[in-house]
């Protein structure tokens, strides 16, 4: 499960001051001085009761007109600084259980019920309310292909809160969790550690039930734009998704390239035989997914 982080310190530091600590020590989650240096400035943010409410009410007093490109809001993220070298600081909103904007949003927009793992690590802290519950689990990411339905090794961990003043780090390709609900509204705040090859990382969902691989839920503008590109027809895109789709070092966008490019057979025979072909591409991910779709097609 994620590694919890016992620090003790009453100090209190600004937004802006936590953030030039990092710039200027970097975030490394694997180097313990980077990790525990993160931490501490996590941690004195954290003592800060009131940046973030205060930070809220500036931006929406002055309609987001100025930093527009330091602060991104989405409907539960909040980006709270620019990416200076390998991270930057993020709040997240978890609404509970009794909450109309839960009852009336559903609980897919925040990732609730659904187990996953994570493609990047990163610190979090529990900054306001009880906190949401996760069932943790852990996995060998090193022994999965990736396929959809493939058997996964789920080492079941139990159930912990992210309660105040609670420090965690999420280990990318590890750890694995099943958020549910908060008891009442909740904020975490992140150091997210930003990896310059995270559009080929692939992050998984699980069926924890089952034990299996249920999906690949990383995919990005890459994948969306070659699809679109194949769809449209011309010469040049085709050669290119037929060389993604032969030698492309992510199986993740061979995959995503064959597809583009069976989606052009009409004829079943000729996308069973695609199919057949790709089931001899040497990637053990590519297979079984061509696998699955000859049968979906019988």
């Amino acid at each position: 499960m994620p590694r919890v982080i016992a620090l003790a310190d009453e100090a209190k530091c600004s937004l802006a001051e936590c953030a030039d600590a990092l710039a200027t020590r970097g975030f490394d989650p694997m180097d313990e001085e980077s990790l525990q240096h993160g931490a501490l400035w996590l941690r004195r943010l954290g003592n800060n009761a009131t940046f973030l409410g205060d930070l809220l009410v500036e931006n929406l007093t002055h309609r987001h007109r100025e930093d527009a490109d330091r602060q991104s809001y989405g409907p539960q993220s909040i980006v709270l600084s620019d990416h200076r070298g390998n991270c930057f600081l993020r709040a997240n909103i978890w609404p509970g259980a009794q909450d109309h904007l839960l009852a009336a949003s559903g609980r897919s927009p925040f990732l609730y019920d659904m187990p996953h793992d994570h493609n990047f690590h990163f610190l979090t802290l529990g900054y306001f309310g009880p906190g949401y519950w996760s069932d943790y689990y852990e996995y060998d990411y090193s022994e999965v292909c990736g396929w959809q339905g493939e058997p996964v090794r789920l080492k079941s961990l139990g159930r912990q809160r992210l309660e105040p003043g609670k420090l965690m780090l999420y280990r990318a390709h590890r750890d694995v969790h099943r958020q549910l609900p908060a008891d009442a509204l909740s904020v975490s705040v992140n150091i997210m550690h930003a990896n310059p090859a995270l559009g080929w990382l692939d992050q998984y969902r699980f069926d924890v039930e089952k034990g299996t691989l249920a999906a690949i839920v990383s995919h990005g503008s890459t994948d969306a734009f070659l699809r679109v590109a194949v769809a449209m027809g011309g010469a040049e895109a085709l050669d290119l998704a037929e060389t993604f789709a032969a030698r492309h070092p992510s199986d993740r966008m061979r995959l995503t390239a064959s597809d583009a490019l069976a989606s052009r057979l009409t004829d079943v025979a000729e996308r069973d035989a695609f199919w057949a072909r790709a089931e001899t591409s040497g990637s053990r991910m590519v297979a079984a997914e061509a696998k699955a779709r000859r049968a979906a097609l019988a």
